[in-house]
């Protein structure tokens, strides 16, 4: 279950013997709860059942800009997304019915990687990569550890207005104007069928960061870069909490980056 709308699952055995004959006399016992999923809960608890919370339903109560969110989601396969007339469009230049119809497009290919984060190096460079399978890319001049980028960047605000800290139940990252830490924005362009059972999705630059390259890792400007393309096996889904490893591939004189999925090797460190 996720709380505030966000959706609950129910097995089939449990609706029909347990929760259809009692459901009546459950409503007339909680007549002051009006939330659907409130009052499911407590007709559970009287069944004995306890819910647990399931971390691909997502209501997301925030405002504003979520990409930070969806760029750095926990590693769980997503069932649901909420709350979006809070938020902007998930991507740039569409409107927000357009946009959900542009992830579901890439949902079509691989339900199984939408918005599953990996993470990678290109040590020539020292880039570090981000991408949010199906929906955004990320570029950062410098090697950042995963464990610093597995938290979102807090590109949105808390759902209520006087919200006090701590706002989020989640730890997030601020934005930064510091160069070796504010990535380049990509966004998904298209998805498609690759060649020996690869899907090839492709993630467009959003806009010119406007900044000077990160003296600390070398000089090395991702300025250059406009599209980065994403091979993933299309035969071997992901499985809910394994985390993938990836490898890059940029040639100089070029503006494309190649990223390629596979499984981690045993014991490999991402960092």
């Amino acid at each position: 279950m996720a709380n505030g709308g966000g959706g609950y699952a129910l097995s089939y055995s449990l609706v029909e013997k347990a929760l259809v004959p009692a459901i009546d006399e459950c409503i007339e016992r909680y007549p002051h709860c009006r939330v659907s999923d409130e009052l499911l809960s407590y007709c559970l608890a009287d069944l004995g059942v306890d819910y647990t919370i399931e971390k691909g339903f997502h209501q997301i109560d925030l405002h504003g800009d979520i990409s930070g969110l969806l760029s750095s989601f926990p590693q769980s396969q997503v069932v649901s997304l909420h709350h979006f007339d809070g938020i902007n469009p998930l991507f740039p230049s569409k409107n927000q019915y357009e946009s959900i119809n542009h992830l579901m497009e890439a949902a079509k290919f691989d339900q199984s990687r939408l918005l599953q984060q990996t993470i990678c190096y290109h040590r020539p460079t020292n880039w570090s990569f981000s991408v949010s399978w199906g929906y955004s890319a990320h570029i950062y001049e410098n090697v950042i550890p995963r464990s610093v980028l597995k938290k979102p960047l807090e590109t949105f605000l808390p759902f209520r207005k006087s919200a006090k800290p701590p706002f989020y139940m989640f730890k997030t990252r601020s934005p930064s104007a510091d160069s070796c830490q504010t990535p380049h924005f990509f966004f998904l362009e298209s998805v498609k069928n690759g060649s020996n059972n690869q899907v090839l999705t492709t993630y467009k630059r959003a806009a010119n960061r406007n900044l000077p390259p990160c003296s600390s890792s070398g000089n090395h400007s991702a300025d250059p870069i406009t599209q980065i393309h994403l091979l993933s096996p299309a035969t071997r889904r992901k499985q809910a909490t394994n985390v993938e490893c990836c490898d890059v591939e940029c040639v100089a004189g070029l503006n494309v980056a190649d990223i390629k999925l596979r499984p981690c090797l045993n014991g490999e460190i991402i960092a």
